[in-house]
């Protein structure tokens, strides 16, 4: 990393903004920008209001973010508490530069602190560079399951 400072913190309100934009950078990414309906409103109160549902993981270089992974805990009936990963993206100019590790290291440690009985998370089947990363950590690329989803109003 050339004696390049990153550093991988808790989120904060102030964050969304940058977070959010990152998310609408993925989704650019995904050929899915129509589908973000969401906001940084929505974002501050569903991360930090009274009934918080995520915590979010910002990498930033020089007061910047330039990645974010959003996660929380769900549950197995199998397995019992689990941590899903739901988005992971570092900006396409510090891509390759190890900033992904630092942010799924840092997700793969609160998992394991936090004693969950499962990680996981979904990549496309498309998205080579992220197969290949998950690769590197041995995850099961479970090919078994079919995502099922329903769209609801707002």
């Amino acid at each position: 990393m050339n004696n390049i400072n990153i550093h991988i913190r808790k989120a904060k309100p102030t964050d969304m903004d940058a977070v959010f934009g990152l998310i609408k950078e993925l989704a650019i990414y995904e050929n899915a920008e129509d589908q973000v309906t969401n906001s940084v409103e929505n974002l501050i109160e569903d991360g930090f209001g009274s009934n918080a549902v995520f915590n979010c993981l910002v990498a930033e270089v020089n007061q910047q973010v330039i990645g974010f992974a959003l996660y929380y805990t769900s549950y197995s009936t199998w397995k019992g508490r689990c941590l899903y990963l739901e988005d992971f993206l570092v900006t396409e100019s510090w891509r390759r530069k190890g900033v992904g590790k630092l942010l799924f290291d840092e997700v793969y440690q609160i998992a394991k602190e936090t004693k969950v009985k499962r990680f996981e998370w979904q990549v496309l089947d498309w998205n080579e560079p992220a197969i290949n990363f998950y690769k590197k950590y041995e995850a099961n690329l479970d090919e078994t399951w079919v995502n099922c989803k329903l769209m609801l109003a707002p």
